[in-house]
């Protein structure tokens, strides 16, 4: 709590190159990008970082095979282009991962037309993955033994890449390192609107946990609102030539149903993309794609009886799936572009996943429309050369602003962490090794999580029951990572909200402790207020 109170007594008192509204994923890029390159950023969401769109994606980063189908080759290579870039950047976080996919009798294209396309999408890829590998029924079913495979007609495999933690932690990655490079970022603190003074953008902020009201000011305006782009260009008075439309997607988390790891792929009733995701100890099910007017959407009957009847009819299970097997559900909106002109009454369903960056030069002025998580370090880069073009003078332009901290850092951390046998206190549950998982999340900051754990070994130990997060980990996020509110842990810096029933959480041993190392005095209100 000390850092965003610090920031947000800077934000009143500084003036910046560059305010950025909206901190998902390409707001988040875009103050990683600038920040590194030299410019003075500040970054505000007026719920916490990833709190909304950017929390609810399938934890996926693919090439967007599903787009060869409406033959968008050019955004199908870029973004393959793009998952690349992920997976060569971020080997610790962004990993690849295969997809298991499933071809049923009467099908609209027949299994070998769809392997051909594999092969292509392979090629479109620079051959970075594995090989796609075609599948009989008979293979099909000594790979994986949990499909059912009574009207299917054959398969086949091939590779893209998932987030091991979730899409929220992921986001935060750029988030600490746009404040490592200076960003002032701060969490609950809503715009309500912006105007120019000469030339600078004035921004009426406000602290959303104590109502106050201030201005930040800057020289650029960016923004990053995701679904709520419009709605804050509406409150700027920009006119665009592009907007939103919104698709729900839905996913449900339930026990583990396969011990191997890889994605299972099937094509829903409805002809479109279904996946049973690996999500640690727990299987992640969906999603659906159903058009909604509003950011704001949630889980209905209609979605759940979708999800649990399409995965019933595809797995053999010992018993269907019911809703009483549902540990925790997300639901979000895509935000999808379309032009003011000509779109009105497009098929929305077949509407491009692309993003868009809009610019009112004269009043210096950036609109980012949609856009894919596996394309974020293009959004950054693309973000970065406009706000130069507009003005902003940066000392470090070609400054590399994405990827894992250097090979070095991570081999003398890897190498500290073997000889204090670090893996040794790896609790008996944990799916990794707990260097591996503490150089994913930390990077640079998981040497500092060595001395302490050095200097008392008891802050390896495993602090609330039923997750593999520790002591030491509890504190990392207390001094840096912002946690405003207990959900802010449990859901984004962390996925433990998303694999522990909520339920089981409130009775787990060490959670009151976890409050007390988060917020201090404020614990037990912290608690009272997520479980209220």
């Amino acid at each position: 709590m000390k850092l965003r109170e610090s920031n947000l007594t800077k934000l009143q008192k500084e003036n910046f190159d560059v305010v950025i509204i909206g901190a998902g994923i390409n707001g988040a890029v875009a103050a990683s990008a600038l920040a590194a390159k030299g410019a003075r950023v500040a970054l505000i969401d007026k719920g916490d970082f990833a709190s909304f769109t950017s929390q609810n994606s399938s934890n996926l980063a693919w090439g967007g095979i599903k787009y060869m189908e409406t033959f968008e080759f050019g955004l199908v290579r870029k973004l393959c282009m793009s998952r690349n870039k992920l997976m060569r950047n971020y080997p610790s976080t962004v990993e690849e991962i295969r997809f298991f996919t499933t071809i049923t009798k009467g099908f609209r294209h027949g299994v070998w037309k769809l392997y051909a396309g594999t092969l292509f999408y392979w090629l479109m890829g620079n051959f970075f993955t594995k090989p796609p590998r075609y599948l009989t029924k008979t293979q099909m079913s000594l790979d994986e033994d949990i499909i059912n495979l009574d009207n299917a007609v054959g398969g086949f495999e091939y590779s893209d890449a998932y987030l091991h933690d979730n899409d929220a932690r992921f986001v935060f990655l750029f988030i600490r390192s746009a404040l490592n490079y200076g960003c002032i970022a701060a969490n609950y603190v809503e715009s309500q609107g912006a105007s120019r003074a000469g030339d600078i953008w004035n921004v009426k902020a406000k602290d959303t946990l104590t109502g106050k009201t201030f201005t930040i000011k800057g020289k650029v305006l960016i923004n990053a609102g995701g679904p709520f782009v419009d709605e804050h260009n509406g409150l700027t008075n920009q006119k665009t030539n592009h907007r939103h439309v919104f698709s729900k997607g839905i996913h449900l988390i339930v026990e583990r149903l396969t011990e191997v790891k890889h994605i299972l792929t099937f094509f829903a009733d409805d002809g479109r993309l279904f996946f049973v995701i690996p999500m640690g100890n727990r299987t992640c099910i969906g999603t659906t794609d159903t058009q909604v007017t509003s950011p704001y959407a949630e889980v209905t009957q209609e979605d759940r009886e979708f999800v649990l009847e399409n995965i019933n009819k595809r797995v053999k299970l010992t018993k269907p799936l019911t809703t009483k097997d549902i540990i925790s559900e997300r639901c979000g909106v895509r935000p999808l572009v379309v032009t003011n002109s000509g779109d009105q009454t497009a098929d929305w369903v077949k509407l491009s996943r692309k993003h868009e960056v809009e610019v009112n030069k004269s009043e210096k002025h950036i609109s980012i429309f949609g856009g894919k998580l596996t394309d974020c370090i293009n959004v950054g880069d693309e973000v970065a050369e406009i706000t130069k073009q507009l003005g902003i003078e940066f000392p470090y332009f070609n400054q590399k602003w994405f990827g894992e901290p250097s090979l070095e850092l991570k081999t003398e951390f890897l190498h500290q962490a073997k000889l204090m046998r670090l893996d040794e206190f790896t609790h008996p549950d944990a799916s990794e090794p707990l260097s591996k998982r503490l150089w994913r999340r930390y990077g640079a900051q998981a040497l500092g999580i060595l001395d302490e754990i050095r200097e008392n070994p008891e802050k390896a130990e495993v602090l609330i029951e039923g997750t593999e997060y520790i002591r030491a980990e509890l504190e990392e996020a207390a001094k840096r990572e912002m946690v405003t509110k207990l959900e802010d842990f449990l859901r984004r810096r962390s996925k433990i909200s998303l694999v522990v029933r909520k339920e089981d959480l409130a009775k787990s041993k060490g959670l009151k402790e976890a409050c007390k190392i988060l917020f201090g005095n404020d614990a037990d209100k912290k608690w009272k207020e997520y479980f209220a």
